[in-house]
């Protein structure tokens, strides 16, 4: 479930949203008190729908702390139509300004838009921190941000591990991505993950990276 952190001083509103992207599996939380919602423990929260005239707080103020503090999307769902307004919650952090009125069909469309965004960017994130690279353009494997040297059989099967890392990849498999290798009986599996081993200097009686599963296949891991 997608959990939406709402803060809307008009409840009636937040009722009629709620209840809308309920039947798209997402939940809304929503405190018409700007206060309480910043100590709402944003961070467990997916994305932050923010209204703009709230009691107490403007809500570009909110915006700005949000931004500063935490690494979640804000949707400014407001009926000011000052430009400006607009212009200013941009700059200070949001993702989207939607206007109010509006057809919560819009709404759904834009959360879905901006969770895709911070999914593909964690994604991405997560391969620059990773120990292994690719580009299969190239034919290039990286470790440590240092190309590997590797023949052919040796990237097929390296590359065939990194597309499933952290799972356990059958001989079969690994032998039927690789053009070099026809047989998974071959020990040439095995000579070419000793050669791997070795230039990853990865110990194969307790290895980091490369393990063997017995009666399985093979697991790269980091």
């Amino acid at each position: 479930m997608t959990n939406i952190l709402m803060i809307e001083d008009d409840p009636d509103f937040s009722i009629f949203l709620g209840e809308y992207l309920e039947r798209y599996n997402i939940k809304i939380t929503n405190f018409e008190d700007p206060f309480l919602g910043l100590s709402a423990n944003i961070s467990s929260y997916d994305l932050l729908i923010l209204d703009l005239t709230l009691p107490g707080m403007d809500g570009l103020e909110v915006c700005k702390e949000v931004a500063d503090n935490y690494d979640i999307p804000i949707i400014i769902s407001s009926a000011r139509s000052d430009v400006t307004d607009k212009i200013m919650g941009l700059q200070i952090g949001a993702d989207y300004y939607l206007p109010k009125p509006y057809d919560p069909k819009e709404m759904y469309a834009v959360i879905q838009s901006l969770l895709r965004r911070k999914k593909k960017s964690n994604k991405l994130q997560e391969q620059r921190d990773s120990i292994f690279d690719f580009d299969k353009r190239t034919n290039s494997i990286y470790f440590n941000k240092e190309q590997l040297a590797l023949t052919q059989a040796e990237y097929e099967v390296l590359i065939c591990l990194l597309e499933n890392k952290n799972a356990i990849v059958s001989r079969e498999q690994i032998v039927n991505n690789s053009e070099s290798l026809s047989d998974s009986y071959s020990k040439s599996l095995d000579v070419i993950i000793g050669r791997l081993r070795t230039k990853l200097n990865d110990n194969s009686k307790n290895p980091k990276y490369l393990h063997s599963i017995r009666g399985l296949g093979y697991k790269i891991s980091q």
